[in-house]
C-alpha cells in the first residue's frame, strides 16, 4: 500500500459520478467540510453499516456544514442498486470505478493486492485541505461518533 496522503496536503479535487449517475466534484463544495467515507466494496456487511451510519447522521453532518460522501470502486449500477436495498436517500456514493480506482490512488488509499480502497475517513476542510484521515481495519466498522468530534 502506499502512504496516504498527509494531513495538511491540499485535497486532490475529482469528477465521478454518484450513485445516481449525478457528477460530483470536490471543488463544487468549496466553503464547507468533506468527508470522505471510503469503503471496500458494496454488498458486503461491514460497508453497509458504515453507509447506513453516515445516512442516519445526515442531520448531524449537515449540521456541521459537513458534507458526507460513500467513496469505493463499485459500478454506478450495483452503487445505485446497493443504495436503494439500503434506503439511502441522502448520502451521495461516488464511483471509483473508471479508471479503476485512481481516486483512491491519488489519496494513497488503493489496495493493488485486492483492487479496492482501504476502509477509510478523510475530512477535507471549506479550503480544500486534508485535516484528517483514520484507515480502519478492513473488517472494522468506522465509529460515526468519533468522525462527528473531528467535525466539531
Amino acid at each position: 500500500m502506499t502512504n496516504p496522503i498527509a494531513i495538511g496536503a491540499t485535497a486532490p479535487d475529482f469528477k465521478l459520478k454518484d450513485n445516481r449517475g449525478n457528477e460530483v466534484s470536490l471543488n463544487d463544495y468549496k466553503g464547507k467540510k468533506v468527508l470522505l467515507s471510503w469503503h471496500p466494496l458494496a454488498w458486503t456487511p461491514v460497508c453497509a453499516d458504515q453507509m447506513k451510519s453516515l445516512e442516519t447522521n445526515y442531520a448531524r453532518f449537515e449540521a456541521l456544514g459537513t458534507i458526507p460522501l460513500g467513496l469505493s470502486i463499485d459500478a454506478v449500477p450495483s452503487k445505485n442498486a446497493w443504495a436503494k436495498e439500503l434506503k439511502i436517500a441522502n448520502i451521495k456514493m461516488p464511483s471509483d470505478f473508471w479508471p479503476h480506482g485512481a481516486v483512491a490512488k491519488e489519496y494513497g488509499l488503493f489496495r493493488e493486492e485486492e483492487g479496492f480502497s482501504e476502509r477509510a475517513n478523510v475530512i477535507i476542510d471549506e479550503n480544500g485541505k486534508i485535516i484528517w484521515i483514520k484507515i480502519y481495519d478492513i473488517h472494522q466498522l468506522p465509529d460515526v461518533e468519533e468522525v462527528i468530534q473531528q467535525l466539531k
